[in-house]
């Protein structure tokens, strides 16, 4: 891939593994500055050197992040606006898929609260330094889940019945109207900043573990025999931070079978995604439940 990213200084959420790692990868390659905005430092840091031993000139930061604790949020945008006067490129990569239930620190359902939630708060935190760097991007990672998924407005926190493989989808397709609603309003509103959504097809990663919680072995092993190789499905994210003929908007992912594996290209999002009055909604519910808001 003939990319030149130097110059350009990339956040990652959970850019120690899985997709996030495998873009990081091919951004240093090409130059760019790297953050890694990592719940771990001490894995972050191995994974760092052995980066570094690949691409020696390659400048990477570690800074925490937990998008699963507000506090956290906070702190990091307040630590990167005080440290930086340029962003280029914001990738909200960082997730979790089907734990056993429970909430944040703030009262969120895991899945809903990390996912989601912190990303939706750290994208405003950080949107003044995003619009003020030309040709800036917002990067969000959604899933095929999204298609199965409904926001259930009455029960976001699952205090009332929680399925995991239910609240993941809400999860993602949350992901998804976020990603597109806030192009539109960037656009409505004269930003030049845009916003993009991706996938990476079915994709073995380490997505399935989350501090504590981890999918069953066999799961696990099934993933990483029969599914997309993690530095493929993170081609989707390469593109949508990338290419210079998106214009904001853009739904990319694999254009194998099923959507399941292959290269990136554009593909249409299910039309519930694209719901105004749902999206009106989730902004809404999203600024109050997180205390952020956008100035749009």
């Amino acid at each position: 891939m003939d990319l030149n990213l130097i110059g350009k200084r990339i956040i990652i959420t959970g850019a120690s593994s899985g997709i996030g790692l495998e873009a990081a990868k091919v951004f240093a390659a090409a130059g760019a500055e790297l953050i890694f905005a990592v719940r771990n430092l001490g894995k972050a840091e191995t994974v760092m050197q052995q980066l570094k031993e690949t691409h020696p000139d390659t400048v990477i930061r570690l800074m925490q992040l937990d998008v699963a604790d507000l506090a956290s949020v906070r702190k990091f945008a307040d630590q990167f606006n005080k440290q930086f006067s340029r962003l280029d490129i914001l990738i909200n990569n960082a997730g979790v898929m089907m734990p056993l239930y429970t909430k944040t620190v703030d009262g969120f359902e895991l899945q809903f609260g990390g996912n989601h939630l912190g990303h939706f708060a750290l994208t405003a935190l950080l949107l003044p330094v995003l619009e003020g760097t030309d040709g800036s991007r917002i990067v969000t990672i959604g899933s095929l889940a999204h298609e199965r998924g409904t926001i259930d407005f009455d029960n976001l926190d699952g205090s009332t019945g929680y399925r995991a493989k239910k609240f993941y989808n809400q999860s993602k397709l949350a992901n998804m109207i976020f990603a597109l609603e806030l192009d539109k309003r960037l656009k409505e509103n004269g930003y030049q900043t845009i916003s993009l959504t991706c996938h990476p097809g079915v994709s073995a990663t380490n997505i399935f573990k989350l501090g504590k919680w981890d999918a069953p072995i066999v799961l696990r092993n099934l993933a990483n025999r029969f599914l997309q190789p993690p530095e493929i499905g993170a081609l989707a994210t390469v593109h949508a931070a990338t290419a210079p003929e998106l214009q904001g908007g853009e739904y990319i992912g694999p254009d194998g079978w099923k959507r399941r594996r292959g290269y990136p290209v554009i593909e249409t999002p299910q039309p519930h995604a694209l719901d105004r009055e749902t999206a009106r909604r989730l902004w809404e519910v999203s600024e109050s439940l997180t205390g952020t808001t956008y100035p749009f």
